[in-house]
């Protein structure tokens, strides 16, 4: 499984605040070394977790979403649950970096059910 490319076409900041479940929002670019770096890391993670919607937005100077949230390093991973940020993660170099947080957050969800 390939991941595939940041989209400009961003959901509302209302729009995810009403998702349910467990949501990772990834702001990044197509063209950043350090997404690029970072992506082959967080497909192996998110590949053991089928149930975590995973949205790609690509930032930028403008970009509403991406200042919704004071994004301001690349890549930049927000972890919803129920629409509510629980943690983030700002340019892993390490798949342990990303596998933690998914770890902590998955089993805060779990708890929750």
């Amino acid at each position: 499984m390939s991941l595939l490319p940041y989209v400009e076409a961003a959901p509302s900041r209302e729009e995810v605040d009403a998702l349910s479940g467990p949501t990772l929002i990834e702001f990044g670019t197509n063209w950043c070394g350090h997404c690029k770096a970072a992506q082959p890391l967080l497909e192996q993670v998110i590949s053991g977790f089928p149930g975590v919607r995973h949205i790609r937005v690509e930032d930028g100077s403008g970009r509403r979403l991406g200042r919704s949230y004071g994004v301001k390093l690349w890549p930049t991973m927000i972890f919803l649950t129920d629409g509510q940020e629980v943690d983030r993660l700002v340019r892993p170099t390490e798949n342990g970096q990303i596998a933690e947080v998914f770890d902590k957050w998955l089993g805060q969800e779990k708890k929750g059910l």
